[in-house]
């Protein structure tokens, strides 16, 4: 690799339709032309991509996403290949292919299974055309459908690969300052101090999201503190992530301390 890699988190409330029980195949051709965008300037890509229980919900015709987890892990394993196919047919428009990758938070802890992720995902990188698409194994694991929606496994993802730039795309403009009693909410472009920064998150989070801005916040805490610059911005707002990428005025930036001499 020339260039580190950036890394792309894409949520459920931005990849499915209202409801969270189709894929949203506009959504799917935006955020592929924009990946190919990056890698048409050298920027190696990888996708931490969250939705297979979305695909799953439509490919069994369920009436409604389950609530029960051996339900969301059952539309998971469906809807996984269904997720892949939306991301092959979409990234072949530009001529790029995806490679699946399921990991647990194990496999990124446990110091063997962490090397081989990091070895599979540097050849990955290396290979001409290959976006490296990263979903939880939900069909075993838990964590995402339980707690974060892939918010951390995307932080520890951009640590492993030492990334340049970690992007969570999600439903809102970024981190939106806590209001005054009269006045309305407005972005926060740039926060130094994460740690103030959660007073301002509030409990609201999209009907099929796991984590919210919380969840958020602790993967942008974890990011930065390794030294990974991070961003949120809005998953549905043309040209985030190659404005982001740019360093344009787009959601809220987390930059990284510089260290003192």
């Amino acid at each position: 690799m020339k260039k580190r890699p950036v890394v792309l988190k894409f949520g459920t409330g931005i990849l499915a339709k209202e409801g969270g029980c189709s894929l949203d195949e506009g959504q799917f051709r935006r955020l592929c032309s924009e990946i190919a965008g990056l890698h048409a300037e050298g920027i190696p890509c990888i996708v931490v991509s969250s939705a297979a229980v979305a695909a799953g919900v439509d490919a069994l015709k369920l009436p409604k996403r389950p609530t029960d987890l051996a339900g969301k892990q059952a539309c998971a394993a469906v809807g996984q290949p269904a997720l892949m196919t939306a991301y092959a047919r979409h990234l072949a428009r530009h001529g790029l292919r995806p490679a699946q990758l399921l990991l647990t938070h194990d496999d990124i802890f446990d110091t063997g299974r962490r090397r081989n992720a990091s070895v599979t995902l540097t050849r990955l990188l290396e290979s001409p055309g290959v976006i490296p698409v990263i979903n939880e194994n939900d069909s075993v694991a838990v964590e995402e459908l339980r707690f974060g929606d892939n918010d951390r496994l995307s932080s520890e993802v951009a640590q492993l690969v030492k990334a340049r730039l970690l992007i969570l795309l999600t439903s809102a403009d970024g981190l939106m300052a806590r209001p005054s009693p009269g006045a309305s909410s407005e972005r926060l472009p740039v926060v130094k101090d994460i740690k103030a920064a959660f007073r301002h998150v509030t409990p609201d989070k999209g009907e099929h999201s796991t984590g919210g801005m919380q969840a958020k916040l602790q993967a942008v805490q974890s990011a930065v503190a390794a030294g990974i610059e991070t961003l949120i911005a809005h998953g549905r707002r043309k040209g985030s992530i190659l404005d982001a990428v740019h360093g344009e005025d787009v959601g809220t930036r987390f930059p990284v301390k510089k260290r003192s001499k």
